[in-house]
């Protein structure tokens, strides 16, 4: 039996470039998407921001948002019974992570506590993270509509004493390439093989290509069977990542979205998998 190709990605850094583009990527975007092949979104990012990009670029697939948190899969799109949260707009949601407004909490009581200068994502109007992120108004307002997974930055005090809080609090956290992450008991690779597990049910047999570039993402590259790892934009590569999967790891040769499509055209398009 040939085995059906399912590609999850990372976005900020990965499939998008530091402009938030993904034109380099787009040519094996659209190669992948004519032979079938699912294309999952697995970021950082909230719903609102990743319903954007899947609008552009006519992906139909589900996705998993904010950091492993909850999977959106489109009502119909697997033919068989299975068990999800809740339904929204369209969506049958798989929930695995923690309440926003819990892990806003956690955030302020660390703050207090500490008296370190932490700024989080929800304590900035949408100017204000347009202005830190580089992002439109309307890109920020997207930004901020956040379910399970608060973004923050230390400004004033020290990373390891909050992190530290975090876990006391039962929390987990992770770092993405421009901020640090507070969220529950959920991550990248959890709702990665929930998801596989579904693919198989459907195809029968799969091969999982995960890409990312940075330490968020290797919970997702630990779950795939081929992990694969594009350069960060000062050429090089994440050395936690590389150690973490040393011996299975392949490195995309080119930074963010250039190395996306070099490594979907050495890996799945230039062989032909995933056509019907």
């Amino acid at each position: 039996m040939t085995e059906k190709v399912v590609v999850f990605t990372d976005l900020d850094g990965t499939l998008l470039d530091e402009n938030y583009s993904y034109e380099r990527a787009k040519p094996a975007i659209d190669a992948l998407l004519r032979s079938k092949v699912p294309i999952v979104f697995c970021s950082s990012k909230t719903r609102a921001e990743i319903e954007v990009y899947r609008k552009a670029l006519g992906i139909k697939d589900p996705f998993i948002s904010e950091n492993g948190a909850a999977i959106f899969i489109p009502e119909g799109y697997f033919d068989f019974p299975y068990e999800y949260s809740k339904q929204r707009d369209g969506y049958n949601v798989i929930e695995l992570g923690t309440d926003y407004s819990v892990l806003r909490a956690t955030l302020e009581k660390i703050r207090k506590e500490t008296g370190y200068k932490i700024l989080g994502f929800g304590d900035m109007s949408a100017e204000e993270l347009a202005r830190d992120c580089g992002l439109s108004l309307r890109e920020a307002e997207l930004a901020k509509q956040r379910e399970y997974d608060e973004a923050f930055r230390i400004l004033d005090g020290v990373a390891a004493e909050v992190l530290r809080r975090i876990e006391e609090a039962g929390l987990n956290h992770t770092r993405g390439g421009r901020y640090f992450h507070i969220m529950g008991n959920n991550d990248k690779g959890k709702a990665v093989r929930i998801l596989t597990d579904l693919y198989a049910k459907k195809f029968g047999k799969v091969q999982t290509i995960g890409i990312g570039d940075s330490l968020n993402d290797l919970p997702m590259l630990e779950a795939v069977d081929v992990p694969v790892l594009v350069k960060k934009p000062d050429g090089t590569y994440d050395s936690d990542v590389v150690v973490r999967l040393k011996g299975r790891l392949v490195k995309a040769d080119g930074i963010g979205p250039e190395g996306w499509r070099k490594a979907m055209e050495e890996l799945v398009i230039g062989e032909g998998h995933g056509e019907d």
